[in-house]
């Protein structure tokens, strides 16, 4: 095969040679630049194609929320066994790490969400959910399929690998904290990056979407229970309302932003969540309400956090209501800023660049959104993209989250390539200090 003869001389002149890195050799570089598209090309072949279309649809019939993923996880543990692909399980309940090569360091990850969201689906197709109310909204079923397909390239040439590709199979990315736990267990300890991935409707199939330095913002949700004392809507002098007190916190809190934030900081507080009363005439003895606030730096997260409580409760105090704040941190941690190293940044505009081309690589601004796979970057040098899939000859494509989200699946061949490129490119021109192997700790299950 094409790819592997490549790969194979590749590696043959990094022996030869016995230099850390390549910049100096401009016929190393002509190899290394082949690599990409050679995966590319392989991702493409109809065989391969079909198996991950296959995976993916049968992840989206079978939907599974977060640390629920039993049978996704089996799945994926029957794909890497038929590989050959050595794996630990269980990882943070259900997920899965893989290792490919030596079992040696260097150690690159790349990583896919497993998880669905509570969502009916609206979409009508022969593949729709077959589980009510749990939906595949969000590409997850896409980013398991592609992490797979770059597994079975991979493997086809492990034995050129001068290093370990770990694959990492995350639970409960959808507000459950999957990829603070799988740290937690200590299984990527000795990894020295890791890429993750996400596709997107918003840019053209063929191109990737990302940034250096931030690109996603921190994230943390907060419930407030306000009470006062109920009554009859036509006495409300007999009452203190806490939805008048409700209200006021409200619009207080919008003050947060618009005059307490430098407006060149950019904050986000939403409000959600309002429920209270269930009559018309009729003013309830208390109030919940619920939202999110998203910030860029972590001394602006902390801020809004400290304001968020304080307006709660002192604007419920005006109302002569009282009031409790939860940030439901067991439930819901607080997701960091998600960052792009800048090393790994140029790492990927290289390998893309050699791709897809350099019209395809797009710098898209930051955006308000929260991923989990910034608790990795805050741990490991990471890198975060998005893989394009709009097709305009097909209509309009619905974002993440909705449940009338249709997925390209002619984007899983360059999600496969990509993830496949930037492991095997990053163990040709990286070379980090021997540290402790994997290999022998390395079981079927745990």
């Amino acid at each position: 095969m094409a790819l592997i003869k490549w790969v194979t001389s590749i590696f043959t002149l990094l022996i030869f040679l016995q230099k850390p890195t390549f910049s100096n050799s401009s016929l190393i570089k002509e190899e290394l630049a082949k690599i990409p598209l050679s995966f590319l090309n392989l991702a493409k072949e109809q065989e391969l194609v079909e198996w991950m279309v296959g995976i993916r649809r049968t992840i989206h019939e079978n939907p599974e929320l977060g640390f629920e993923e039993f049978e996704t996880s089996k799945l994926i543990r029957t794909e890497l066994d038929k590989m050959g692909i050595p794996y630990k399980y269980p990882v943070a309940i259900t997920g899965v790490v893989g290792f490919i090569g030596t079992g040696n360091p260097p150690f690159v990850a790349i990583r896919a969400d497993m998880d669905a969201l509570a969502m009916q689906e609206g979409v009508e197709w022969e593949h729709k959910s077959k589980v009510a109310g749990k939906m595949h909204g969000c590409g997850h079923d896409a980013h398991v399929a592609m992490l797979l397909g770059a597994a079975k390239m991979l493997q086809q040439n492990h034995k050129d690998l001068q290093g370990t590709v770990v694959l990492v199979f995350q639970p409960a990315e959808e507000g459950g904290g999957g990829a603070k736990k799988m740290l937690e267990t200590g299984v990527l300890d000795n990894v020295a990056a890791i890429f993750g991935l996400h596709i997107s409707a918003k840019y053209p199939i063929g191109a990737v979407a990302t940034r250096p330095g931030p690109i996603l913002a921190a994230a943390g949700f907060f419930e407030a229970v306000i009470s006062g004392k109920g009554g009859h809507a036509a006495l409300p002098h007999h009452t203190i309302d806490p939805i008048l007190a409700a209200s006021n916190v409200i619009v207080t809190l919008q003050h947060l932003v618009s005059r307490e934030a430098d407006p060149l900081d950019s904050q986000v507080v939403t409000i959600g969540k309002f429920q209270g009363g269930g009559a018309f005439n009729v003013i309830p003895d208390s109030v919940t309400i619920g939202g999110t606030f998203r910030a860029f730096t972590k001394e602006s997260f902390e801020q809004l956090k400290k304001r968020i409580e304080e307006v709660i409760i002192g604007q419920s105090v005006v109302q002569k209501c009282n009031a409790t704040v939860n940030f439901h941190i067991d439930g819901k941690p607080f997701y960091p800023v998600t960052k792009n190293n800048k090393d790994l940044h140029q790492h990927f505009q290289n390998v893309a660049t050699d791709m897809l081309g350099p019209t395809n690589i797009i710098e898209m601004q930051p955006i308000m959104g929260s991923e989990d796979f910034s608790f990795f970057s805050e741990a490991i040098p990471g890198f975060f993209y998005y893989v394009g899939m709009k097709n305009e000859t097909r209509g309009p494509s619905e974002l993440g989250h909705s449940p009338y989200f249709k997925l390209n699946e002619d984007a899983l061949p360059y999600g496969a390539a990509l993830h496949a490129s930037l492991a095997t490119r990053y163990l040709l021109e990286y070379q980090q200090p021997k540290s402790t192997s994997m290999k022998a700790s390395l079981h079927d299950e745990l």
